[in-house]
């Protein structure tokens, strides 16, 4: 087994902005530990701009790789996503490995992808971080030898030319491509079921998988760290009206989620964008709940699901006693994951909210317009159907979120009864 990395922790940005700075080298902390790094040192400079070259300034730099030197250093990682030409600078001047927070948490993702398609994403994510990060790199990759920052398929790729990588780059995407038009089929068997979905979304550990567990009985592993799960997991739930839904676990949101991530993982996400309810779990005991529903809110709204409807579920209530913050409006339920009574009651709001989110309407549809028939018989419940040489009468009933997603000019139709 390798040993475990001694790392040193670097955060940087203006003196007015402490508070967030401090908090966000405290979860680098953790994502370090979950990465199995042993951090040593946090290293905090306070400067109004970044440095282009080296980011926290030459004169910083330095101090760093004597301290690399002194206290036997393996890593230095840097809390901000680093440019090649920083990530080159640096790696110059400091003895031992450099990496920045998305090098970080990709590694995190490649120790956790179980199926051939998280495989696949982090492996795209990955190369796609590299690509522009190779030049001038040669010497200083072939001293990598593994770890934190370089596996899955960093490790195989480190010395290839940007020529292979770019081809590999298309075959990963065309191999999502054809994962997701497969998940796409079963998307549209569960519509033709009539069968809601739900996604759990929310940020990472705060309880999504322990829920899933608790509801459906599944086996998904559920520990106390970042990004225990990564795969989505998806089971049916009854509700206590005998109604059956599709539950989905999906993959936790962090602060500065890399980008490279959130388009890799788009096509996982769109169990998210699919879903007819949100329940956005929120770890009701962690001091900074409100600045985690934010970056969920911000990684939701980039994947174009705010319109979505939401049920926040202040989960871990069993260590909290503090009351719901002001600016949380809209749906709110507070539950402990391990309590049967609250179980109960979350499942009755999950029937109550899909009840309330129906849709019934009325359209007038020409008959040559087959798509727009297709996509309702796909989408909606029909209700009741009338066809003559020219035009289809259509009464239906489908949730507000589907009704969302449908063309403006057949929404513009339709009359809501």
């Amino acid at each position: 087994m390798q040993s475990r990395e001694r790392a040193i922790l670097v955060g940087s940005g203006p003196k007015r902005r402490e508070w967030e700075l401090r908090s966000t080298l405290d979860e680098l902390t953790s994502l370090a530990e979950t990465s199995h790094a042993i951090p040593v040192e946090k290293v905090l400079q306070f400067r109004g701009r970044k440095d282009p070259s080296w980011l926290i300034g030459r004169g910083k730099a330095e101090e760093i790789s004597k301290m690399v030197e002194e206290k036997q250093i393996d890593l230095v990682i840097f809390d901000q996503e680093l440019s090649p030409a920083q990530l080159r600078n640096l790696e110059s001047l400091i003895p031992c490995k450099v990496i920045d927070r998305t090098q970080l948490i990709l590694d995190i993702f490649a120790q956790r992808a179980r199926t051939k398609e998280g495989k696949i994403q982090v492996e795209l994510a990955q190369l796609q971080y590299m690509l522009p990060r190779l030049a001038g790199k040669g010497k200083e990759m072939s001293r990598l030898g593994g770890g934190i920052g370089t596996r899955g398929p960093g490790e195989k790729k480190l010395e290839t030319d940007r020529r292979h990588i770019r081809r590999q780059i298309r075959l990963l995407t065309k191999q999502l491509e054809g994962i997701k038009k497969h998940r796409q089929l079963h998307q549209e068997h569960r519509k033709k079921n009539r069968i809601p979905q739900v996604a759990l979304v929310g940020y990472t550990n705060a309880g999504k998988s322990t829920l899933l567990n608790q509801l459906t009985g599944a086996e998904v592993l559920a520990e106390n760290q970042l990004f225990a799960t990564l795969d989505p997991t998806s089971r049916l739930l009854v509700l206590p009206s005998g109604k059956e839904v599709i539950l989905t676990d999906t993959v936790g949101f962090i602060r500065q989620l890399p980008h490279h991530l959130v388009a890799a993982f788009r096509s996982t996400l769109e169990h998210v964008r699919e879903a007819d309810l949100l329940l956005h779990v929120i770890d009701a005991s962690h001091p900074e709940a409100e600045e985690q529903i934010e970056a969920v809110e911000q990684v939701l709204a980039s994947l174009e699901a705010s319109n979505i409807p939401a049920l926040k579920v202040w989960n871990k209530t069993d260590l909290f006693s503090g009351a719901v913050p002001k600016q949380c409006g809209g749906e709110n339920l507070f539950v402990s994951a391990f309590s049967e009574t609250d179980l109960e009651r979350l499942k009755e709001k999950i029937g109550q909210l899909l009840q309330e989110d129906m849709v019934t309407g009325q359209v007038e549809i020409p008959v040559m317009r087959g798509d727009w028939i297709s996509l309702l018989h796909h989408k909606a419940e029909m209700i009741e159907s009338n066809a003559d040489e020219l035009m289809m009468s259509i009464r239906f009933r489908l949730s507000h979120a589907d009704f969302e997603r449908l063309p403006a000019e057949l929404r513009n139709r339709i009359q809501i009864r």
